[in-house]
């Protein structure tokens, strides 16, 4: 079934912003921006520069990072006419899908690259280009949020597909992103950084 969920301020309003309904509070969006730049660092063994975030929405991440790390390069893809045109010249974000970096004409080589709270709502097709999508462009870390049918999840369940986690793993292994623990993805050039007890594959 299509997606036909419109992301406008509402949206965004009840499942970011209002306490009673909002899927994360401001805290642990920050400890995750923490984590995922700290294993970007990592993995890479410098501070990062540059983090494309897919299915960006509002750009939270951005002010996050921009603290973090002065003059670092954030660029953000969302669908959402409304987002873009709120936080689009403020946040550096752009429209674009999942699946269409290629026409949203992204560059390539990026230190950190995000997508969460979006993979589970994707078509196998959209899941499978968009994947292929962001490894080619991925010089540090991937960041991507993937929730199963084992997984008990609160939120927005309208338009959610859990598929078992082989179905993933197949995926993944697919576009050439290599497991590292916590919702992290390297490339193949930095593979030989993974151990054993993290890769799982």
């Amino acid at each position: 079934m299509p997606n036909t969920k419109r992301y406008d301020r509402a949206y965004f309003d009840r499942f970011y912003r209002k306490d009673r309904t909002r899927v994360h509070a401001p805290a642990d969006v920050e400890r995750k921006v923490h984590l995922a730049v700290s294993a970007a660092e990592f993995m890479l063994g410098r501070e990062i520069r540059t983090v494309l975030d897919v299915g960006a929405g509002e750009g939270a991440w951005q002010p996050i990072l921009a603290r973090m790390r002065r003059g670092i390069r954030y660029l953000g893809v969302d669908p959402s006419e409304y987002a873009v045109a709120r936080y689009g010249a403020s946040r550096n974000l752009r429209l674009g899908s999942f699946d269409g970096l290629d026409a949203a004409r992204v560059g390539k080589g990026f230190d950190l690259i995000v997508c969460a709270d979006v993979m589970n709502y994707l078509s196998p097709g959209a899941l499978r280009r968009g994947l292929g999508q962001i490894a080619g462009r991925l010089r540090g870390l991937a960041y991507l949020e993937i929730y199963t049918d084992r997984d008990e999840l609160t939120g927005d369940l309208a338009a959610i597909d859990l598929r078992p986690p082989e179905y993933y793993e197949r995926a993944l292994r697919r576009a050439g992103l290599i497991r590292c623990g916590m919702h992290c993805y390297v490339g193949e050039r930095l593979a030989p950084r993974v151990v054993a007890m993290e890769g799982g594959w």
